[in-house]
Parts: C-alpha cells; structure tokens; sequence
C-alpha cells in the first residue's frame, strides 16, 4: 500500500511537472504585439517589442506620441538635461535610457522631474525583455509617468534612425496583456494548492485504510491464544479447506472457535493478513474492540427472528428441516396408529358438522320468537 501511494504522488508529481512545462512552452510560442512604432522624416515605419514596468502611469489606450531624446548621461543615475523647448505642445518627448548603475524606479523619477512624458529604457548586451518593478515604496509614490523596457537591438534602431535630431518620432502603444508572471503565478498557486489537497486526501485514506486494515486482521498475541491440535488418524477432521490437502500424522492444525480446522501454514497468514475470519464460515475469531456480549446476542437473536428480510437459504433450510422431521414423525409411526389418526379425524369433522347444525336451528328459532312477539 505504500509503494502504490508513492506511485500516485509521483505520477501527480509528474503530471503536474509536464503541465507546468507545457504551459510555459506554449505562452513563450505566443506572437508578441509590437507596442512601439517608430517613424523617420523618409516615411521609414519600424515596429520593436517591448515590456511596460510594473510601476508608474499606464499608458493612455489611444497610445503616447512623442520625440525620442537620449539621456544624458545615458544612465540616469542622476538628474539628467531637460528635453529641448518647442514652440508646439502637442507633441511630447520621451528619453532613452541605459540600464544598469542603479534602480529602475530612480531612472525613471530623474526623467520625469525633467519634464520627459514617459521613459524607454533598453538592455545592455541583450535582447531579453525585463518586467521592471521597484521595492520603494516612496519613489513609487513620486512616479506618474509611464515606462516601458526594450532590448539592446531595438535601441540601436532607434538611435540611428528614429531619435529627435534626425527627425523622427515614435508612439507608445499600450500593451493589454499582462506580464506572464502575472497570470501565470496565481495559477500555478492553484494547481499547486490542488495538489496538495489531494496528497493529503490520498494520505488521509491511506491512513484510514491501514487503521482499517488492522482492525480487521488479527495480532499475533491474539493467534497465540488459539489452539494447536497435532492430527492423529481417527480425529473428526480430513481435509483442510484452504489447500484441499488431507491431514497426515503430525500436522499442526489451528482450531478455530467455530471448530473449524485448517493447517496452522494456511490459515495464519489469512488471519493476521486478511481478516480475522473463518475462512468457511465468516464468523470472527477474536471479538472485536466495539463488539460487546450484548451485541452478539441481539445479533444472535435477530438472526433466529424470521422477518422479511430473512435470507431465503436460511429459510428454505429451517423449513425443509422442519418438514424432514414431520415427514419422519409420521412415517415412523405404524399402520394403528394412522387408523386411528383417521378415525379421529373423522369424528372431529362429525362433531364440527353437529355443532353448526346446532347453531343454526338456534338462530332459526330465535327469529321466530322475534317476529311473534
């Protein structure tokens, strides 16, 4: 039992190890959306990916419009130059800034204390998209601008073709699916706390089934205490019930209350491994703990009680015996006595016919007197 509990919380284990997996596959195979689109002065449109920070503003659904401005310094790390003033307001600028030195959330207060309406900062040395967060809870009360990370390609692109000096411009677009460790950890907390609900309901059973188990089997101090008969030739016993072999001189038999017989090699593995049962019978060999005196004999007494729901083999068999020996009695009794049986029997119906003539002449005169009067 225990290895078969082992194997079903491997195999869930490993169900559940195969499903993770695949779910990761298949959302790293999803197509992403581009979420920044990039314009020359030459009509040149480029698309490049990008991942939005977890603090800060939203952007707006109709997207962000501005002019790309490097940082200077390119870090951030420090407050950094405003962007250049202009006559037109419709248009907002957006700095460039490298990573790394320090934390996102100090790069991205700099440029907005600068006067820039949002913040693209690009990966050194890789292409790997990284969902910025911030663990300054005062920092992120300062920040109302949004910010979105982009690879080290994409910003090369961008600084070549699309920056502010050489006369193009880039929309932000908001991205409306959320980072997959957004949707993705809540639910592999639910699968995982499934899985443990289950571990613990197949440990839960196997508990009980053990406890179970062991009521039913007998202990080996309680096998001890039944008796070991050596068989001689003439005893009341012949086969065992269990292999089917006849007794020989010398054989160890294990008697049970019901005085039923087996081979001590046969039945105690029966007993202290299956049930604590005559295997012929049924009937228990040793009490068990909640079994009393009193509920043996109410059981007793409701078996010798014949109702309807009375097992019909138990009833056929008490009524053919029943029968067997009134069918006996009367066969052993002799020709005379059937005789008189017969006689009396008649004389029974003689008196029974005089009895109702009697009662009916007395009704009969009764009338009479009635209808008189």
């Amino acid at each position: 039992m225990l290895l078969s509990l082992g194997m079903l919380m491997l195999s869930a284990t490993q169900i559940y190890t195969i499903f993770t997996v695949q779910i990761f596959a298949f959302l790293n195979l999803l197509p992403v959306e581009a979420d920044i689109s990039a314009y020359s002065f030459d009509n040149k449109t480029e698309n490049f990916d990008d991942l939005p920070a977890r603090f800060g503003y939203r952007l707006p659904s109709e997207g962000l419009k501005g002019f790309l401005i490097g940082a200077r310094p390119e870090n951030a790390c420090v407050p950094i130059d405003p962007p250049p003033l202009r006559d037109n307001l419709s248009s907002a600028f957006i700095v460039l800034i490298k990573r790394f030195e320090c934390n996102f959330d100090v790069k991205v207060l700099h440029a907005q204390k600068a006067g820039y309406k949002a913040a693209i900062v690009h990966n050194v040395d890789s292409d790997d998209l990284i969902s910025m967060g911030s663990n300054d809870l005062d920092i992120l009360k300062q920040i109302d601008i949004p910010s979105v990370f982009i690879g080290e390609e994409a910003a090369n692109s961008l600084k070549e073709d699309y920056i502010y000096e050489k006369g193009g411009h880039v929309i932000l677009m908001p991205d409306f699916s959320l980072p997959l460790e957004y949707y993705l950890i809540p639910f592999l907390i639910i699968v995982g706390i499934c899985l443990i609900l289950i571990v613990v309901f197949m440990i839960t059973k196997f508990v009980q089934d053990r406890h179970r188990a062991r009521r039913s089997r007998l202990r080996k101090d309680q096998l001890k205490k039944l008796p070991i008969h050596k068989y001689k030739k003439g005893d009341s016993y012949d086969v065992c019930a269990i292999c089917l072999d006849e007794y020989e001189e010398g054989d160890k038999l294990r008697v049970l209350p019901c005085s039923h017989a087996y081979h001590c090699k046969c039945v105690d593995p029966w007993l202290t491994k299956t049930k604590k049962t005559c295997p012929v019978c049924k009937q228990k060999v040793v009490p068990s703990d909640g079994d009393s005196e009193s509920e043996s004999e109410s059981s007793d007494s409701e078996e010798n009680e014949v109702s309807e729901n009375t097992p019909l083999l138990r009833s056929l068999a008490s009524t053919s015996a029943h029968s067997f020996g009134t069918m006996s009695g009367s066969l052993s009794r002799p020709d005379a006595e059937s005789s008189d049986y017969d006689e009396r029997s008649d004389t029974t119906d003689s008196e029974e016919e005089v009895t109702v003539e009697t009662v009916v002449v007395q009704l009969q005169q009764g009338v009479r007197n009635y209808r008189l009067t």
